[in-house]
Protein backbone atom coordinates (compact mmCIF):
# COMPACT_ATOMS: atom_id res chain seq x y z
CA UNK A 1 0.00 0.00 0.00
CA UNK A 2 1.45 3.38 -1.05
CA UNK A 3 1.87 6.23 1.42
CA UNK A 4 -0.79 8.40 -0.23
CA UNK A 5 -3.27 5.50 -0.06
CA UNK A 6 -2.64 5.12 3.68
CA UNK A 7 -3.11 8.89 4.15
CA UNK A 8 -6.36 8.95 2.18
CA UNK A 9 -7.72 5.88 3.97
CA UNK A 10 -6.99 7.55 7.31
CA UNK A 11 -8.65 10.87 6.48
CA UNK A 12 -11.69 9.21 4.88
CA UNK A 13 -12.11 6.78 7.78
CA UNK A 14 -12.25 9.56 10.35
CA UNK A 15 -14.41 11.73 8.10
CA UNK A 16 -16.93 8.87 8.05
CA UNK A 17 -16.73 8.89 11.85
CA UNK A 18 -17.78 12.54 12.09
CA UNK A 19 -14.38 14.27 11.92
CA UNK A 20 -13.80 17.43 9.89
CA UNK A 21 -10.69 17.22 7.67
CA UNK A 22 -8.55 20.31 8.33
CA UNK A 23 -5.52 21.35 6.23
CA UNK A 24 -1.95 20.74 7.34
CA UNK A 25 -0.42 23.77 9.03
CA UNK A 26 2.85 25.04 7.49
CA UNK A 27 6.16 23.69 8.72
CA UNK A 28 6.93 27.23 9.85
CA UNK A 29 4.47 27.93 12.70
CA UNK A 30 1.95 30.61 11.77
CA UNK A 31 1.40 32.21 15.16
CA UNK A 32 4.16 30.94 17.39
CA UNK A 33 7.60 32.58 17.16
CA UNK A 34 8.74 30.52 20.15
CA UNK A 35 9.30 27.32 18.13
CA UNK A 36 11.44 26.75 15.06
CA UNK A 37 9.21 24.29 13.21
CA UNK A 38 5.94 22.42 13.56
CA UNK A 39 7.05 19.25 15.35
CA UNK A 40 3.74 17.45 15.93
CA UNK A 41 0.14 17.43 14.80
CA UNK A 42 -1.08 18.88 18.10
CA UNK A 43 1.20 21.93 18.00
CA UNK A 44 -1.01 24.13 15.76
CA UNK A 45 -4.06 23.02 17.80
CA UNK A 46 -2.80 24.05 21.27
CA UNK A 47 -5.29 26.96 21.64
CA UNK A 48 -8.18 24.59 20.93
CA UNK A 49 -6.85 21.92 23.30
CA UNK A 50 -6.82 24.64 25.96
CA UNK A 51 -10.47 25.60 25.34
CA UNK A 52 -10.72 27.91 22.34
CA UNK A 53 -13.54 26.78 20.01
CA UNK A 54 -12.35 25.40 16.67
CA UNK A 55 -14.45 26.65 13.71
CA UNK A 56 -14.62 23.10 12.27
CA UNK A 57 -16.08 21.58 15.46
CA UNK A 58 -15.00 19.16 18.17
CA UNK A 59 -13.86 16.23 15.96
CA UNK A 60 -10.88 16.94 13.70
CA UNK A 61 -8.50 14.94 11.51
CA UNK A 62 -5.58 15.89 9.29
CA UNK A 63 -2.13 15.04 8.00
CA UNK A 64 0.51 17.36 9.43
CA UNK A 65 3.90 18.14 7.92
CA UNK A 66 6.45 17.91 10.77
CA UNK A 67 10.15 18.54 11.21
CA UNK A 68 12.27 17.64 14.22
CA UNK A 69 15.84 18.84 14.50
CA UNK A 70 17.21 16.74 17.38
CA UNK A 71 18.00 13.79 15.08
CA UNK A 72 19.87 15.57 12.26
CA UNK A 73 23.16 13.89 13.12
CA UNK A 74 21.47 10.47 13.33
CA UNK A 75 20.09 10.66 9.78
CA UNK A 76 21.96 8.16 7.64
CA UNK A 77 21.08 5.11 9.67
CA UNK A 78 18.12 2.87 8.77
CA UNK A 79 15.35 4.79 10.53
CA UNK A 80 15.97 8.43 11.50
CA UNK A 81 14.25 11.25 9.58
CA UNK A 82 14.06 15.01 10.17
CA UNK A 83 10.98 15.63 8.01
CA UNK A 84 8.00 13.30 8.40
CA UNK A 85 4.23 13.30 8.07
CA UNK A 86 1.98 12.75 11.07
CA UNK A 87 -1.61 11.54 10.67
CA UNK A 88 -3.85 12.59 13.53
CA UNK A 89 -7.37 12.74 14.87
CA UNK A 90 -8.60 14.88 17.75
CA UNK A 91 -11.50 15.06 20.14
CA UNK A 92 -11.90 18.51 21.70
CA UNK A 93 -14.08 17.65 24.68
CA UNK A 94 -16.07 15.15 22.58
CA UNK A 95 -15.36 11.38 22.73
CA UNK A 96 -12.73 9.89 25.03
CA UNK A 97 -10.95 6.60 25.66
CA UNK A 98 -13.48 3.97 24.58
CA UNK A 99 -14.47 5.49 21.24
CA UNK A 100 -10.87 6.52 20.47
CA UNK A 101 -9.53 3.02 21.06
CA UNK A 102 -12.43 1.39 19.20
CA UNK A 103 -11.76 3.55 16.11
CA UNK A 104 -7.99 2.94 16.24
CA UNK A 105 -8.47 -0.82 16.40
CA UNK A 106 -10.99 -0.75 13.56
CA UNK A 107 -8.74 1.35 11.33
CA UNK A 108 -5.70 -0.87 11.86
CA UNK A 109 -7.47 -4.19 11.42
CA UNK A 110 -10.22 -3.35 8.89
CA UNK A 111 -8.79 -0.50 6.77
CA UNK A 112 -5.10 -1.48 6.84
CA UNK A 113 -5.80 -5.21 7.23
CA UNK A 114 -3.17 -5.71 9.93
CA UNK A 115 -3.65 -9.15 11.55
CA UNK A 116 -4.69 -8.74 15.18
CA UNK A 117 -1.92 -11.10 16.31
CA UNK A 118 0.64 -8.54 15.09
CA UNK A 119 -0.76 -5.77 17.32
CA UNK A 120 0.47 -5.05 20.85
CA UNK A 121 -0.53 -2.09 23.05
CA UNK A 122 0.81 -0.35 26.13
CA UNK A 123 -1.04 1.61 28.85
CA UNK A 124 -0.08 3.73 31.87
CA UNK A 125 0.68 1.63 34.96
CA UNK A 126 -0.14 4.38 37.47
CA UNK A 127 1.86 6.13 40.21
CA UNK A 128 1.36 8.41 43.20
CA UNK A 129 -0.01 11.17 40.92
CA UNK A 130 -2.49 9.25 38.78
CA UNK A 131 -4.11 5.79 38.94
CA UNK A 132 -3.43 2.83 36.67
CA UNK A 133 -5.22 3.20 33.33
CA UNK A 134 -7.44 0.14 33.65
CA UNK A 135 -10.08 1.83 31.46
CA UNK A 136 -7.86 1.84 28.38
CA UNK A 137 -6.85 -1.75 29.02
CA UNK A 138 -10.48 -2.86 29.24
CA UNK A 139 -11.34 -0.88 26.10
CA UNK A 140 -8.59 -2.68 24.16
CA UNK A 141 -9.83 -6.07 25.34
CA UNK A 142 -13.37 -5.14 24.34
CA UNK A 143 -12.14 -3.93 20.91
CA UNK A 144 -10.38 -7.24 20.24
CA UNK A 145 -6.71 -7.10 21.32
CA UNK A 146 -5.50 -10.59 22.21
CA UNK A 147 -4.74 -11.76 25.74
CA UNK A 148 -1.09 -11.20 26.67
CA UNK A 149 -0.73 -8.34 24.15
CA UNK A 150 -1.33 -5.52 26.68
CA UNK A 151 1.56 -4.10 28.73
CA UNK A 152 1.72 -1.40 31.42
CA UNK A 153 4.55 1.14 31.74
CA UNK A 154 5.30 4.29 33.74
CA UNK A 155 5.46 7.99 32.86
CA UNK A 156 8.63 7.62 30.77
CA UNK A 157 6.75 5.47 28.26
CA UNK A 158 3.04 6.12 28.61
CA UNK A 159 2.53 9.73 29.66
CA UNK A 160 2.47 12.86 27.53
CA UNK A 161 3.13 16.51 28.39
CA UNK A 162 4.78 19.34 26.46
CA UNK A 163 7.27 21.09 28.75
CA UNK A 164 7.04 21.12 32.53
CA UNK A 165 3.54 22.55 32.95
CA UNK A 166 0.25 22.27 31.08
CA UNK A 167 -2.38 19.80 29.79
CA UNK A 168 -1.21 16.20 30.04
CA UNK A 169 -2.35 12.67 30.60
CA UNK A 170 -1.76 8.97 30.10
CA UNK A 171 -1.38 7.64 26.60
CA UNK A 172 -1.85 4.27 24.99
CA UNK A 173 0.59 3.23 22.29
CA UNK A 174 0.15 0.68 19.52
CA UNK A 175 3.01 -1.54 18.34
CA UNK A 176 3.50 -3.70 15.25
CA UNK A 177 5.25 -7.05 15.67
CA UNK A 178 7.68 -7.33 12.74
CA UNK A 179 8.05 -11.07 13.21
CA UNK A 180 11.72 -10.85 14.18
CA UNK A 181 12.76 -13.24 16.95
CA UNK A 182 12.79 -11.94 20.53
CA UNK A 183 16.18 -10.64 21.61
CA UNK A 184 15.71 -12.18 25.07
CA UNK A 185 13.08 -13.71 27.35
CA UNK A 186 12.22 -10.20 28.54
CA UNK A 187 11.70 -8.80 25.04
CA UNK A 188 8.43 -6.79 24.93
CA UNK A 189 7.12 -3.56 23.32
CA UNK A 190 9.43 -1.34 25.40
CA UNK A 191 12.48 -3.08 23.90
CA UNK A 192 14.53 -1.27 21.22
CA UNK A 193 15.72 -4.40 19.43
CA UNK A 194 13.39 -3.81 16.47
CA UNK A 195 10.93 -6.65 16.98
CA UNK A 196 8.17 -4.26 18.12
CA UNK A 197 7.74 -0.95 16.28
CA UNK A 198 5.52 1.83 17.65
CA UNK A 199 2.96 2.90 15.04
CA UNK A 200 0.36 5.06 16.80
CA UNK A 201 -0.07 6.99 20.02
CA UNK A 202 -3.39 8.08 21.55
CA UNK A 203 -2.98 10.71 24.29
CA UNK A 204 -5.83 11.17 26.75
CA UNK A 205 -5.51 14.72 28.09
CA UNK A 206 -7.43 14.63 31.34
CA UNK A 207 -5.00 16.34 33.74
CA UNK A 208 -3.23 19.66 34.15
CA UNK A 209 0.23 19.70 35.69
CA UNK A 210 0.88 22.85 37.72
CA UNK A 211 4.22 24.59 38.27
CA UNK A 212 4.38 23.21 41.82
CA UNK A 213 4.05 19.61 40.53
CA UNK A 214 0.38 19.08 41.43
CA UNK A 215 -1.98 17.36 39.01
CA UNK A 216 -5.63 18.43 38.74
CA UNK A 217 -8.43 17.19 36.46
CA UNK A 218 -9.19 19.18 33.31
CA UNK A 219 -12.71 20.45 32.68
CA UNK A 220 -12.35 19.66 28.95
CA UNK A 221 -10.93 16.21 28.26
CA UNK A 222 -9.22 15.87 24.87
CA UNK A 223 -7.87 13.08 22.70
CA UNK A 224 -4.73 13.78 20.67
CA UNK A 225 -3.34 11.05 18.39
CA UNK A 226 -0.37 10.69 16.07
CA UNK A 227 0.49 8.02 13.47
CA UNK A 228 3.78 8.30 11.54
CA UNK A 229 3.11 7.86 7.84
CA UNK A 230 6.63 6.91 6.74
CA UNK A 231 6.95 4.24 9.41
CA UNK A 232 3.53 2.75 8.67
CA UNK A 233 4.28 2.71 4.93
CA UNK A 234 7.55 0.88 5.56
CA UNK A 235 5.90 -1.77 7.74
CA UNK A 236 2.91 -2.41 5.48
CA UNK A 237 5.21 -2.78 2.47
CA UNK A 238 7.47 -5.17 4.36
CA UNK A 239 10.51 -2.90 3.84
CA UNK A 240 13.50 -2.68 6.13
CA UNK A 241 13.77 1.13 6.09
CA UNK A 242 11.73 4.18 4.96
CA UNK A 243 14.38 4.67 2.26
CA UNK A 244 13.17 1.49 0.55
CA UNK A 245 9.62 2.88 0.06
CA UNK A 246 8.38 4.94 -2.90
CA UNK A 247 8.91 8.13 -0.84
CA UNK A 248 12.68 7.77 -1.28
CA UNK A 249 13.35 4.94 -3.72
CA UNK A 250 13.58 7.01 -6.97
CA UNK A 251 16.13 9.44 -5.50
CA UNK A 252 18.10 6.61 -3.83
CA UNK A 253 18.25 4.77 -7.17
CA UNK A 254 19.41 7.90 -9.01
CA UNK A 255 22.14 8.58 -6.44
CA UNK A 256 23.37 5.01 -6.84
CA UNK A 257 23.59 5.54 -10.61
CA UNK A 258 25.50 8.84 -10.26
CA UNK A 259 27.90 7.94 -7.43
CA UNK A 260 31.55 7.10 -8.02
CA UNK A 261 32.06 6.03 -4.38
CA UNK A 262 29.49 3.69 -2.83
CA UNK A 263 28.19 4.78 0.58
CA UNK A 264 24.64 3.88 1.66
CA UNK A 265 24.78 6.26 4.62
CA UNK A 266 25.67 9.22 2.40
CA UNK A 267 22.90 8.35 -0.06
CA UNK A 268 20.35 8.32 2.75
CA UNK A 269 21.60 11.66 4.11
CA UNK A 270 21.35 13.29 0.66
CA UNK A 271 17.87 11.85 0.02
CA UNK A 272 16.48 12.76 3.45
CA UNK A 273 18.00 16.24 3.74
CA UNK A 274 17.00 17.14 0.19
CA UNK A 275 13.36 16.21 0.87
CA UNK A 276 13.36 18.12 4.18
CA UNK A 277 14.96 21.20 2.57
CA UNK A 278 12.43 21.19 -0.27
CA UNK A 279 9.52 21.06 2.20
CA UNK A 280 10.92 23.89 4.39
CA UNK A 281 11.59 26.17 1.42
CA UNK A 282 8.15 25.48 -0.06
CA UNK A 283 6.60 26.65 3.22
CA UNK A 284 8.57 29.91 3.21
CA UNK A 285 11.84 28.98 4.94
CA UNK A 286 15.14 30.49 3.80
CA UNK A 287 18.77 29.76 4.86
CA UNK A 288 20.36 32.08 7.42
CA UNK A 289 22.72 31.97 10.40
CA UNK A 290 20.01 31.92 13.10
CA UNK A 291 17.15 29.71 14.27
CA UNK A 292 15.16 27.89 11.55
CA UNK A 293 17.25 29.47 8.80
CA UNK A 294 20.34 27.93 10.36
CA UNK A 295 18.67 24.50 10.46
CA UNK A 296 17.83 24.76 6.75
CA UNK A 297 21.38 25.88 5.98
CA UNK A 298 22.76 22.97 7.99
CA UNK A 299 20.55 20.47 6.13
CA UNK A 300 21.58 21.77 2.70
CA UNK A 301 25.27 21.93 3.57
CA UNK A 302 25.33 18.45 5.06
CA UNK A 303 23.66 17.21 1.90
CA UNK A 304 26.33 18.94 -0.25
CA UNK A 305 29.13 17.40 1.82
CA UNK A 306 27.74 13.93 1.21
CA UNK A 307 27.24 14.54 -2.50
CA UNK A 308 30.97 15.33 -2.52
CA UNK A 309 31.64 12.18 -0.54
CA UNK A 310 29.74 10.16 -3.15
CA UNK A 311 31.77 12.02 -5.80
CA UNK A 312 28.60 13.21 -7.53
CA UNK A 313 29.00 16.35 -9.64
CA UNK A 314 27.23 19.27 -7.93
CA UNK A 315 25.89 20.31 -11.34
CA UNK A 316 23.53 17.32 -10.96
CA UNK A 317 21.81 18.95 -7.97
CA UNK A 318 19.19 20.68 -10.13
CA UNK A 319 18.20 17.33 -11.66
CA UNK A 320 17.96 15.74 -8.21
CA UNK A 321 15.62 18.52 -7.04
CA UNK A 322 13.44 18.05 -10.14
CA UNK A 323 13.29 14.28 -9.56
CA UNK A 324 12.31 14.74 -5.91
CA UNK A 325 9.54 17.22 -6.70
CA UNK A 326 8.20 14.99 -9.45
CA UNK A 327 8.14 12.06 -7.02
CA UNK A 328 6.42 14.01 -4.22
CA UNK A 329 4.00 16.26 -6.11
CA UNK A 330 1.09 13.81 -5.87
CA UNK A 331 1.29 14.12 -2.08
CA UNK A 332 2.24 17.81 -2.05
CA UNK A 333 0.96 19.54 -5.25
CA UNK A 334 2.25 22.93 -4.04
CA UNK A 335 5.84 21.75 -4.67
CA UNK A 336 5.27 22.02 -8.42
CA UNK A 337 4.13 25.65 -8.02
CA UNK A 338 7.19 26.48 -5.91
CA UNK A 339 9.70 24.48 -7.98
CA UNK A 340 11.74 27.41 -9.31
CA UNK A 341 11.98 29.07 -5.89
CA UNK A 342 13.09 25.77 -4.31
CA UNK A 343 15.75 25.23 -6.97
CA UNK A 344 17.06 28.80 -6.75
CA UNK A 345 17.36 28.74 -2.95
CA UNK A 346 19.18 25.38 -2.82
CA UNK A 347 21.51 26.16 -5.73
CA UNK A 348 22.40 29.56 -4.25
CA UNK A 349 23.14 27.97 -0.88
CA UNK A 350 25.24 25.30 -2.61
CA UNK A 351 27.30 28.02 -4.32
CA UNK A 352 27.87 29.79 -0.97
CA UNK A 353 28.94 26.55 0.70
CA UNK A 354 31.45 25.76 -2.02
CA UNK A 355 33.06 29.10 -1.07
CA UNK A 356 32.81 28.17 2.61
CA UNK A 357 34.67 24.94 1.97
CA UNK A 358 37.36 26.96 0.22
CA UNK A 359 37.62 29.36 3.21
CA UNK A 360 37.76 26.43 5.62
CA UNK A 361 40.62 24.85 3.71
CA UNK A 362 42.59 28.11 3.87
CA UNK A 363 42.04 28.31 7.65
CA UNK A 364 43.07 24.68 7.98
CA UNK A 365 46.37 25.38 6.21
CA UNK A 366 47.04 28.25 8.67
CA UNK A 367 46.40 25.91 11.62
CA UNK A 368 48.68 23.24 10.10
CA UNK A 369 51.53 25.73 9.92
CA UNK A 370 51.05 26.77 13.56
CA UNK A 371 51.14 23.15 14.74
CA UNK A 372 54.20 22.35 12.62
CA UNK A 373 56.04 25.42 13.94
CA UNK A 374 55.46 24.06 17.45
CA UNK A 375 57.04 20.78 16.41
CA UNK A 376 53.82 18.83 16.89
CA UNK A 377 51.90 16.50 14.58
CA UNK A 378 48.50 16.56 16.31
CA UNK A 379 45.70 19.11 15.75
CA UNK A 380 43.66 19.98 18.86
CA UNK A 381 39.94 19.15 18.97
CA UNK A 382 39.27 22.84 19.73
CA UNK A 383 40.68 23.71 16.32
CA UNK A 384 38.58 21.02 14.61
CA UNK A 385 35.47 22.34 16.37
CA UNK A 386 36.25 25.99 15.51
CA UNK A 387 36.64 25.08 11.84
CA UNK A 388 33.31 23.25 12.01
CA UNK A 389 31.40 25.84 14.05
CA UNK A 390 32.74 28.97 12.34
CA UNK A 391 33.22 27.83 8.76
CA UNK A 392 30.93 24.81 8.56
CA UNK A 393 34.04 22.76 7.81
CA UNK A 394 33.28 19.05 8.30
CA UNK A 395 35.46 17.24 10.87
CA UNK A 396 35.83 14.28 8.48
CA UNK A 397 37.35 16.65 5.89
CA UNK A 398 39.71 18.04 8.53
CA UNK A 399 40.74 14.48 9.36
CA UNK A 400 41.35 13.61 5.69
CA UNK A 401 43.45 16.73 5.10
CA UNK A 402 45.44 16.07 8.27
CA UNK A 403 46.20 12.55 7.09
CA UNK A 404 47.46 13.90 3.75
CA UNK A 405 49.85 16.12 5.76
CA UNK A 406 50.99 13.20 7.97
CA UNK A 407 49.15 14.61 10.97
CA UNK A 408 46.54 13.40 13.45
CA UNK A 409 43.49 15.13 14.91
CA UNK A 410 42.05 14.91 18.42
CA UNK A 411 38.51 13.85 17.53
CA UNK A 412 37.77 12.83 21.12
CA UNK A 413 38.06 16.45 22.23
CA UNK A 414 36.00 17.52 19.21
CA UNK A 415 33.26 15.02 20.13
CA UNK A 416 33.18 16.36 23.69
CA UNK A 417 32.83 19.98 22.50
CA UNK A 418 30.26 18.98 19.90
CA UNK A 419 28.12 17.15 22.50
CA UNK A 420 28.24 20.22 24.75
CA UNK A 421 27.11 22.32 21.78
CA UNK A 422 24.26 19.87 21.06
CA UNK A 423 23.11 19.88 24.66
CA UNK A 424 22.95 23.69 24.71
CA UNK A 425 20.94 23.63 21.47
CA UNK A 426 18.57 20.97 22.83
CA UNK A 427 17.93 22.86 26.06
CA UNK A 428 17.34 26.02 24.05
CA UNK A 429 14.80 24.28 21.82
CA UNK A 430 12.98 22.85 24.83
CA UNK A 431 12.76 26.31 26.40
CA UNK A 432 11.37 27.69 23.16
CA UNK A 433 8.66 25.04 22.99
CA UNK A 434 7.79 25.53 26.65
CA UNK A 435 7.50 29.26 26.07
CA UNK A 436 5.16 28.77 23.14
CA UNK A 437 2.65 26.84 25.24
CA UNK A 438 2.77 29.22 28.17
CA UNK A 439 1.58 32.43 26.49
CA UNK A 440 -2.08 31.49 26.02
CA UNK A 441 -4.63 33.90 27.49
CA UNK A 442 -7.93 35.46 26.49
CA UNK A 443 -6.32 38.35 24.62
CA UNK A 444 -3.80 36.31 22.59
CA UNK A 445 -6.48 33.72 21.78
CA UNK A 446 -8.70 36.51 20.41
CA UNK A 447 -5.81 37.88 18.34
CA UNK A 448 -5.06 34.36 17.10
CA UNK A 449 -8.65 34.01 15.85
CA UNK A 450 -8.52 37.48 14.25
CA UNK A 451 -5.35 36.55 12.38
CA UNK A 452 -7.05 33.54 10.79
CA UNK A 453 -10.09 35.65 9.85
CA UNK A 454 -7.88 38.29 8.23
CA UNK A 455 -5.86 35.68 6.37
CA UNK A 456 -9.00 34.05 4.96
CA UNK A 457 -10.43 37.46 3.98
CA UNK A 458 -7.25 38.26 2.04
CA UNK A 459 -7.40 34.90 0.25
CA UNK A 460 -11.11 35.42 -0.59
CA UNK A 461 -10.58 38.93 -1.97
CA UNK A 462 -7.12 38.67 -3.54
CA UNK A 463 -6.80 34.99 -4.36
CA UNK A 464 -5.53 31.64 -3.11
CA UNK A 465 -1.91 32.68 -3.73
CA UNK A 466 -1.96 34.78 -0.54
CA UNK A 467 0.08 32.90 2.06
CA UNK A 468 1.04 33.50 5.66
CA UNK A 469 4.39 32.05 6.72
CA UNK A 470 4.69 33.46 10.22
CA UNK A 471 3.46 36.04 12.74
CA UNK A 472 4.19 37.06 16.30
CA UNK A 473 1.05 37.23 18.44
CA UNK A 474 1.53 38.71 21.89
CA UNK A 475 -0.50 40.99 24.15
Amino acid sequence: MKAIEIRNKYLNFFKEHGHAIIPSAPLIPENDPSVLFTTAGMQPLVPYLLGEKHPAGTRLTDYQKCLRTVDIDEVGDNRHLTYFEMLGNWSLGDYFKEESIKMSFEFLTKELNIPVEKLYVTCFKGDEDCPKDEISSECWKKAGILDGHIYFYGKDDNWWIAGEEGPCGPDTEMFYDTGKPKCSENCEPSCDCGKYVEIWNNVFMEYYKHADGRYTKLEQKNVDTGLGLERMTMLLQGKETPFDTELFYPIMKKLEELQKTDDIQSRRIVAEHLRASIMIISDGGRPSNVDRGYILRRLIRRMIRHLNKLEIELTKLSDLIELNIENLKEMYPVLEDNKEIIKNVIIEEKDKFVKTLSHGEREFIKEIKKVQEQGKNRIDGKVVFRLYDTYGFPPEVTKELAKENNMEVDLNEFDKLFKEHQEKSRVGSEQKFKGGLADQNEKTIAYHTATHLLHQALRTVLGEHVKQSGSNITE
